[in-house]
């Protein structure tokens, strides 16, 4: 370890803690081979970025993230996995044979479902315990995501909008500290919030849902309630659990308001409503922690 890594800490962290996380890297690392030392280094290197911008498990940035990161991942699932099931919808209700659909598929329409597949595997795998694998596959996904928003902006539903909420969702995902990784109930949250938030919708697709899902604020009004109800169970302000699914919902919010046409006003509505519900909750349950 040189001088120079050590030097990427804060003045402050570096002389509080700089002779210590100096004997504890060499003492872990003195047996090491050398694949494994550099990437010793680079976790080291990408600790002490994390503490040099707020970002570290003992700071409110790292407690934010670790909080938005899994409805994050749970968010574009659903975004994604509506995606592929309006893809399949297609697909199996066309008369033309399905091989004959396949076969003649564009590539660029072909990468986009395999981005969506991925991001929707990821998903499914972070949050169900493995998540730095489940997390490498999201992201792989919404990076193809977000080139494809630029290239062929009418394939990407939103365009360059898509790709700019697409990186920040991948963003918030990264920034999750790696000591604060979401433990069971968080991640079952997550996954509870992605399956009601994208079933409905599927199902209304087919006219058997009773509750409109128009200009696709059902997924939204989930993750608000989650975040309401996460913060309840806390007894917290509800401040970051509020802010972190408010994070979460940009890939949903931008989804609605690409398919939502010329006629943006009931979306804006709505979103002002969900916005005005969020805020006065989060009043709500400062005042009852106040008692």
């Amino acid at each position: 370890m040189n001088d120079r890594m050590l030097r990427l800490y804060p003045a402050g962290y570096r002389s509080a803690y700089g002779e210590e996380i100096v004997d504890v890297h060499r003492e872990m690392t003195a047996d090491m081979p050398r694949a494994a030392r550099l990437r010793a280094d680079a976790d080291l290197a990408a600790h002490a970025l994390r503490v040099r911008l707020g970002l570290d498990s003992a700071s409110r940035g790292g407690r934010f993230f670790a909080v938005a990161a899994p409805f994050t991942l749970a968010a574009t699932a659903v975004s994604n996995g509506l995606v592929l099931t309006r893809w399949y919808a297609g697909l199996v209700t066309s008369p033309a044979p399905a091989w004959t659909q396949l076969s003649h598929t564009d590539l660029p329409v072909a990468l986009h479902l395999m981005f969506s597949l991925s991001v929707c595997v990821g998903a499914i795998v972070a949050l169900t315990g493995r998540w730095v694998l489940g997390v490498a596959a999201a992201v792989c996904g919404l990076l193809g995501t977000a080139v494809q928003g630029v290239l062929d902006a009418p394939l990407a539903q939103g365009g360059g909008m898509t790709s700019a909420v697409t990186l920040l969702a991948v963003a918030v995902v990264l920034a999750c500290p790696v000591d604060r990784r979401p433990g069971k109930g968080l991640s079952g949250a997550a996954a509870a919030v992605a399956g009601i938030g994208w079933f409905p919708v599927v199902v209304a697709d087919t006219g058997a849902f009773g509750v409109t899902t128009d200009y696709g604020v059902w997924p939204m009004l989930v993750l608000a309630v989650a975040g309401a109800t996460l913060a309840l169970r806390r007894q917290s302000s509800g401040a970051r659990e509020i802010g972190a699914v408010a994070v979460a919902s940009t890939p949903l919010a931008v989804a609605a308001l690409a398919g939502a046409g010329p006629d943006l006003w009931p979306l804006i509505g709505m979103l002002l409503v969900l916005s005005l519900s969020a805020a006065l909750g989060t009043c709500a349950i400062a005042a009852r922690r106040r008692r």
